[in-house]
């Protein structure tokens, strides 16, 4: 079939259409203008010679806009359209609505026509009588059944018409904003928020922003229920408009009061402010239930404010944090109790529950625990931060700079608070290279307690001085005695020699000498003379339990001579790794024997060893008097251990490796572990001596593995890094070691800077390379064999070799007595005791 025969097939029935092709649509308009730009046009063809009837239909180009606008518009008219007939039924519901009231008002009306006609009759009946009784004038009775209304009538007509019209103004209102951006959005092609949007928008945030938006929403629509329900009351009853205001409020308060209304208009007003009445009370209840559940949530969390002055505030969370709060509660102990306020970034209750399981006695102290973030200048605001007496801030788990890091945002928050502190800021420091950067922030506000520091130089000190450790833990502590600053007038053009014997309840140690700008100098010349202003250190074991008295008469005497201890080649053994590692380096360094050894057994690999000790700031090849030796091995694996000569250390040093210092129980069972084993080694290495070490409260005998590890334990000297206080206990029984509580010495501390900023300095020194420290002295460097003498006179001669006794620990005692009692009193004491001193470093 050929083509012109499909085609007259097909246009037979007369309803084909040609469309051209989008691919061809472009050549096709192309043709157009090529054919239309002619000046002969070629005709078309005609039906009748081609047989086939064509109708050209012309598609819109893509710039012709009047098109688009007729189709906006025609778009508007249809979207107005479909609006009018809404719009249209809503006015016919609104028509209704005015229609049934009106025929309420009918009823209404119709009602107390009715009543009033009744009450005509019976005044007509009661006035015929009357006039049959005392012969009343006819006239007077016509012209009173013919008064005129009242206009109280009218009124009550317009306040029915007025509440009901205020029922209807916000339905009409909403009607028409609905209405308008409908409109509005069917008119503007364009995206745009319509207008019911906006106003719910502006509405929503109204209620979220003011605190006091919902109670008062709630009490406006309460006011009005109850003034329409009034007006309506009073258009369809005979009684006052007060009345009908207190029975409008009696149907809002209490649904059930509506059963006694009589009357179809006064029962379905009723009914209607009823019903409202209850929506109220729904959303009154509602709103009344979440301010409450807000509050106890708010209290849970921990976000409500403490409203509290001279307080301590713990700002963070750490393992020291129970042996400060009992060492805070053993200092406020005195003044009846006092408050401490704790802040961390956790849960109130999982904090209250950790400080409930803490097993000491708070001593009237109480515990306040907040969730909030130091960081944050509203959260430290919610606890008073401005009032607290002092501030400690607490180092953090984990790496040492990321500590420090935040230790130092949280004292630029302290000092960005506008209110001002009132107190000090203590903060607790990883590492001692951090130190001068926080109080370059902080200021004149800022104590730092670098603990990492101190406690790997206490470690040193106990490790070459046996005992020392329990007297630390006696003078940081506040149950027995500590350092304490006051002005004594009386004391003024005294010399301090004088001084020193001057309070038979505590024993001076130092000066705060006010000409120096308050400087702290410890250990002063006998020579030094009191000055005005100046207050004096003391060792006591409270503020309030000394004084200074008469002076005594003190004979001085003379020292049996002059021991002067020769230094002799030390070998030390280091098991574990720290991060202050170069700094113990150095400090035993400078307090060793020329020749000494120094042995690090460790899992750090040696050349990884050297590369931290160098960027530490250490060179070893300008060491002086130690000579390093590098042992790889794990201290808990004994075939490691019996490598090392243990039986030739004279001091063994067990660290909290930093691999595991995190967990404090895990690093203490390593160090157990690592004890326990040294110990055992040796015992088998040395000769075992046929005897009984009788201690106190049991004996150990031969053949008893205690036994032979105190046996060994008298050889060499071993100090135990202890984080946790609660492992102590196992170490104190056995006798097999002595141990460093360094949390719960860092603890003591930070409590004694927190009641006392001054101390800082005095800790400072004590710690330092240089200055004064704390020693343990031999008896027969004071006194002879058998010699009875007073502790005064003691005291009067170690201050022949410029030393300050400030305890003593018989030869038979376990413990240290510092600043003992009846000082004067004279004893007999034996060479085998010893004396705890402050002097200076050697």
């Amino acid at each position: 079939m050929s083509l012109n025969s499909e085609v007259s097939a097909s246009s037979s029935s007369g309803r084909d259409w040609f469309f051209p092709s989008p691919s061809f649509s472009a050549s096709s308009q192309q043709h157009a203008r090529r054919l239309y730009s002619k000046s002969k046009p070629h005709p078309s063809p005609t039906p009748t010679s081609q047989g086939i009837r064509r109708r050209r239909i012309k598609f819109p180009r893509t710039n012709d806009k009047p098109q688009i606008a007729d189709d906006a518009k025609k778009i508007s008219v249809k979207n107005n359209l479909i609006f009018l007939p809404q719009f249209r039924f809503q006015f016919a519901l609104a028509i209704l609505t005015v229609a049934f009231f009106l025929l309420l008002l009918l009823l209404r009306n119709s009602h107390l026509q009715g009543q009033l006609n009744k009450l005509q009759d019976e005044i007509l009946g009661l006035t015929l009588r009357l006039h049959a009784c005392h012969n009343l004038d006819t006239f007077n009775v016509t012209s009173f059944t013919t008064q005129p209304a009242s206009p109280e009538n009218l009124r009550r007509n317009l306040s029915l018409t007025f509440s009901f019209t205020l029922l209807l103004i916000p339905l009409i209102i909403f009607k028409y904003v609905d209405y308008v951006s409908k409109s509005r959005c069917a008119d503007n092609i364009s995206e745009q928020v319509s207008l019911n949007k906006q106003i719910a928008y502006r509405v929503d945030v109204f209620l979220s922003v003011y605190p006091y938006a919902k109670p008062l929403v709630l009490l406006f629509a309460t006011l009005l229920l109850i003034f329409i329900g009034g007006l309506a009351l009073f258009g369809v009853t005979s009684d006052d408009l007060l009345h009908c205001l207190w029975l409008s409020w009696t149907y809002v308060a209490d649904s059930g009061n509506h059963a006694n209304s009589e009357g179809v208009g006064p029962r379905l007003v009723a009914v209607s402010i009823s019903f409202g009445g209850m929506l109220i009370f729904a959303m009154m209840l509602g709103l009344v239930s979440d301010g409450i559940s807000e509050k106890f949530d708010s209290l849970r969390k921990g976000k409500s404010e403490v409203v509290e002055q001279n307080h301590t505030l713990i700002l963070g969370w750490s393992d020291k944090l129970g042996s400060l709060l009992n060492q805070l509660s053993i200092a406020n102990e005195s003044l009846g109790g006092g408050t401490v306020a704790v802040m961390a970034e956790r849960d109130k209750e999982e904090m209250e529950l950790d400080i409930a399981k803490m097993e000491f006695d708070f001593k009237g102290t109480s515990v306040i625990c907040r969730s909030g973030s130091p960081l944050i200048l509203a959260d430290l605001r919610k606890v008073s931060v401005s009032k607290a007496r002092s501030i400690i801030v607490l180092a953090e788990d984990g790496n040492a700079d990321q500590s420090d890091a935040r230790a130092l945002r949280t004292v630029l928050s302290l000092t960005g608070v506008k209110e001002g502190l009132r107190g000090h800021i203590v903060v607790e420091l990883s590492d001692l290279d951090n130190e001068v950067l926080v109080k370059l922030v902080g200021g004149d506000l800022v104590e730092t307690v670098v603990a990492h520091d101190v406690i790997g130089r206490l470690m040193i000190q106990c490790a070459r001085q046996p005992g020392l450790a329990q007297i630390w833990e006696d003078i940081l502590g506040f149950e027995n005695c500590e350092f304490y600053i006051k002005r004594w007038p009386q004391l003024d053009g005294m010399q301090f020699e004088d001084v020193l014997i001057s309070f038979p309840a505590a024993i001076p140690c130092g000066i705060k000498v006010a000409s120096y700008g308050g400087k702290i100098i410890l250990n002063p010349d006998d020579s030094y003379v009191m000055q005005e202003g100046d207050e004096v250190l003391v060792i006591a074991e409270d503020d309030d339990t000394y004084a200074p008295a008469s002076f005594p008469t003190v004979w001085r005497g003379s020292l049996p001579k002059d021991f002067v201890y020769p230094k002799s080649p030390e070998r030390i053994l280091l098991c574990g790794w720290r991060r202050d590692m170069e700094d113990m380096i150095m400090v035993l360094d400078a307090s060793l024997a020329h020749g000494s050894e120094l042995w690090m057994f460790n899992d750090v690999l040696e050349k990884e060893r050297e590369k931290k000790l160098t960027d530490g700031g250490l060179d070893i090849n300008r060491l002086e008097n130690i000579t390093l030796v590098n042992r790889e091995g794990n201290a808990v694996i004994r075939r490691h251990l019996e490598s090392l000569p243990l039986e030739s250390f004279d001091s063994i040093l067990i660290l909290a490796d930093e691999s595991v210092e995190d967990s404090a129980i895990q690093a203490d069972s390593r160090s157990l572990a690592t004890l326990l084993l040294i110990r055992d080694i040796q015992a088998r290495r040395l000769p075992y001596v046929a005897m009984v070490s009788q201690t106190h409260g049991g004996s150990f005998s031969k053949g008893s593995w205690i036994g032979e590890m105190k046996q060994a334990s008298d050889k060499t000297v071993i100090i135990s890094e202890i984080l946790d206080p609660r492992t102590k206990n196992l170490l104190s029984m056995s006798k097999i070691s002595d141990y460093v509580l360094s949390n719960e010495l860092v603890s003591m501390a930070l409590a004694m800077v927190s009641e006392d900023r001054q101390i800082n300095d005095v800790l400072e020194e004590l710690f330092a390379e240089q200055g004064n420290e704390m020693h343990i002295r031999q008896a027969d460097l004071y006194l002879h064999e058998g010699e009875k003498l007073s502790f005064y006179e003691i005291m009067l001669r170690a201050r022949q070799r410029r030393e300050i006794v400030i305890g003593y620990r018989l030869a038979n005692a376990e413990r240290a007595v510092i600043n003992p009692p009846a000082k004067s009193d004279r004893r007999k004491w034996s060479l085998k005791d010893v004396f705890v001193v402050i002097t200076e470093k050697e």
